[in-house]
């Protein structure tokens, strides 16, 4: 019991801390100037002249990251599970560990990738960006149903092009795969006038063939690509609108994941209507103090109150009630 209380008091003073705007714009400022000595560390002259300080910086840019992990865990310390639940919190884990493996610590080119992934982390702090990115992660697999579409026709566009130009243009459709770099860049409507304009001098009815090639590929595929990322765009939105009302306006009705560490403590009922001891008492202001723990602890006058609150409330049933009697009594 001591040991759970413990942990309780430890994430109550770890949320106290993430919870408070300073924390969170000071570790976006450290991400932001992370960032910025990768940019100095590409010029090779101003590197070498400041090879200390920079890492100088860099080691205490990592230091900063190390203690917002540990801080952001002890948050958790009352339901670990519900932090590693978050693939936010299992990402900026990741980035900032991998920098404390010795295989990774030797390697610089991996290491200045990892560097480069924190810069990634400035989507815990813009919700714009998380939404963007959680947009692309759900259209994968309609991009990829996209993909596979937008293959076959290119393949089979490629195939009738070699048919009918690779004698005459070999440069665009010599083979299928060159025939299909030229569809493909045809897409996005590059080269489209000279590639009709040789196409017209071998036959008018390539026309046919290039225009009907744009009009399905270049409108229609790409219209269909559009409009699976913002399908997938609207639906990230609205996981973030449940997120934010999970997180500051949780259902009161709700049950608490027993994985989740204890819900609010309960007020114990009296023995009986009326009969408020000085036991019941403290069992009570224990049960509203074991709340204390939470982000908005009641303060210690409300606690008072309610339970006195409780107690008139109870009395006053008991009074009602030894009133009734005689009158049921007078009945049967």
């Amino acid at each position: 019991m001591t040991h759970e209380a413990g942990r309780t008091r430890l994430a109550a003073r770890c949320r106290t801390v993430t919870d408070a705007p300073a924390f969170g714009k000071a570790v976006f400022a450290v991400i932001l100037f992370n960032a910025c000595l990768l940019g100095v560390e590409t010029y090779s002259g101003t590197a070498a002249a400041h090879e200390q300080i920079l890492r100088i910086a860099e080691g205490a840019c990592l230091a900063v990251f190390s203690l917002e992990i540990l801080v952001r865990i002890g948050a958790h310390a009352d339901r670990p599970k519900a932090f590693f639940r978050d693939p936010w919190n299992l990402f900026d884990l990741l980035v900032v560990a991998s920098a404390f493996v010795p295989v990774v610590r030797e390697n610089a080119t991996v290491l200045r990738l990892l560097r480069l992934a924190r810069v990634l982390r400035t989507a815990r702090f813009l919700p714009q960006l998380r939404v963007l990115l959680v947009a692309v992660g759900r259209s994968v697999p309609g991009t990829l149903s996209f993909l596979f579409v937008g293959a076959l026709v290119v393949y089979v566009y490629a195939m009738i092009g070699w048919l009918c130009f690779a004698e005459s243009d070999p440069g665009r459709y010599g083979s299928v795969g060159r025939a299909a770099l030229t569809l493909f860049l045809l897409t996005m409507l590059e080269g489209l006038g000279d590639a009709v304009s040789a196409g017209l001098e071998i036959s008018p009815l390539s026309f046919l063939y290039y225009a009907s090639y744009v009009l399905f590929a270049s409108f229609v595929l790409v219209n269909v690509l559009i409009g699976v990322v913002l399908t997938s765009l609207e639906e990230a939105r609205e996981l973030e609108k449940q997120d934010l009302e999970t997180g500051q306006a949780p259902d009161p009705g709700s049950r608490p994941d027993p994985e989740s560490g204890p819900g609010p403590a309960r007020v114990p009922e009296p023995a009986a209507a009326g009969t408020w001891t000085a036991e019941d008492e403290a069992q009570a202001a224990a049960a509203f103090s074991a709340d204390a723990c939470s982000a908005e602890a009641v303060p210690e006058d409300l606690r008072e109150r309610i339970v006195r609150a409780r107690r008139a409330l109870d009395e006053l049933e008991a009074g009602l009630a030894a009133r009734a009697r005689p009158f049921q009594d007078h009945l049967s």
